[in-house]
């Protein structure tokens, strides 16, 4: 062989090898490229929550959609598994999407008592990160937390702030309350008691009903003539079938409607009870007419992409889409990496901070929302379709209501008797 011809051979060699090592590099870029992160999704799909349960997945499904399906570098795949709103079927459901399709990250659930639930197993999987759906029960973070349970939403007492204040400037001076009875309904009404019987409010009794109640025939006899409103906290197909029976058993009184009762899920059902929800006072951490570029911007993005939603994004939607955006976004901060019991992942959940579509973002010391709750009326656009029109706004509420801490916490949580102003 001539010493041209083994330049030749050499020269042959090196190409292969050089488009040998392209193609691995290329492989191994594309395999990096489609590197799948489960993160697993929990919301309520069955029982009287159902509909708020599929929007809040829809609320998910865009904060996703934004990210065009990545975050830190992978392709991000949601392990969907369904609850009915009890504790046993949410944390059923959450150890199968953990233990068996092994998700690293969870989001959800959707209601009180399932938080608690939820928050609860979440200490038995310390590599796991827990981040809420739109559960609001006060006791998911304020008591015995979990250090890997996160909740970048305000809750239900939150909710309620400056509410009390409303109703009685509405002349609203005697109320009875009709709540379901768990978790949720126990922090939304201690939200608007706080406030409402300090300042002279009496709410003469209370009616807590089971969590898929079907006949209020009972509770709707036992409402007494003489009080100015009635406060519902009340969700769901539970809100809908109170509705219906009050105002086919000649119900007349106003309403204070508690955050879950004035959703969009709730008050754009069919029937005739619907046009007396006009006017009903409530408060929640969003609204629908709240006029800035972000939340039209959510609206629109919400409209667009979901065709079978709601005329505007239900409270469901919202939470799961700030609660998943946050999540994201950590991710993007530690490029994917969730190593070392994930520790700078939740760092930088720790340190999250963004402007959500109804305002800033964060999380305290207790990994749980501090934020502002809008207080708002229903009223009828001019396509017939019912929404929250924001009266006022009180920014910044924090788990302690807006009270000093020591008052707080000689009130203690929200219960079935706490707080009490009957008389």
């Amino acid at each position: 062989m001539t010493v041209k011809q083994e330049h030749k051979k050499i020269f042959a060699r090196s190409l292969v090898g050089a488009a040998a090592a392209l193609a691995m590099a290329g492989l191994a870029g594309m395999a990096q490229a489609q590197e799948v992160l489960k993160i697993g999704l929990l919301a309520s799909l069955e029982g009287p929550f159902a509909a708020p349960g599929q929007d809040g997945m829809r609320g998910a499904d865009l904060a996703l959609k934004e990210k065009n399906g990545m975050a830190g570098g992978k392709k991000i795949e949601f392990i969907k598994v369904s609850s009915d709103a009890t504790p046993d079927k949410a944390v059923n459901s959450t150890r199968k999407a953990v233990e068996q399709d092994k998700v690293q990250i969870m989001i959800g659930p959707l209601s009180g008592d399932e938080g608690i639930a939820v928050k609860n197993y979440a200490k038995t999987q310390p590599n796991v990160t827990f981040i809420n759906g739109s559960a609001g029960a006060q006791a998911a973070t304020l008591q015995d937390p979990a250090a890997n349970f996160y909740r970048f939403n305000t809750e239900g007492a939150q909710w309620m702030v400056g509410l009390g204040e409303h109703a009685l400037a509405k002349g609203y001076k005697r109320t009875f309350l009709i709540a379901e009875d768990y978790g949720f309904p126990y922090s939304q009404v201690q939200g608007f008691m706080a406030s409402y019987c300090a300042k002279g409010g009496k709410v003469i009794d209370k009616a807590w009903v089971p969590l898929g109640t079907k006949d209020y025939a009972s509770v709707i006899a036992k409402i007494p003539k003489n009080i100015d409103a009635l406060v519902v906290v009340l969700g769901g197909s539970d809100a809908v079938n109170f509705l219906t029976q009050y105002e086919q058993a000649g119900g007349d009184k106003p309403m204070i409607g508690g955050s879950i009762t004035v959703d969009q899920t709730v008050l754009n059902f069919k029937g005739k009870r619907r046009e007396s929800l006009l006017g009903t006072a409530s408060a929640g951490p969003m609204a629908d007419s709240i006029d800035t570029p972000e939340w039209k911007k959510f609206v629109s993005e919400y409209k667009a992409t979901f065709k079978d939603g709601f005329p505007s994004p239900s409270l469901f939607a919202y939470l799961y889409y700030i609660n998943t955006k946050a999540t994201l976004d950590a991710l993007d901060v530690v490029k994917g990496d969730l190593s070392g019991g994930q520790k700078a992942y939740r760092d930088a959940l720790q340190k999250t901070n963004f402007k959500g579509p109804a305002g800033e973002v964060k999380i305290d010391a207790n990994r749980n929302g501090v934020g502002t709750t809008y207080i708002t009326e229903v009223a009828k656009a001019a396509d017939g379709s019912f929404y929250n029109k924001v009266v006022k706004s009180v920014p910044n509420i924090s788990q302690t209501l807006g009270l000093p801490e020591a008052e707080f916490k000689k009130m203690g949580l929200g219960t079935r008797d706490v707080p009490d102003c009957r008389t």
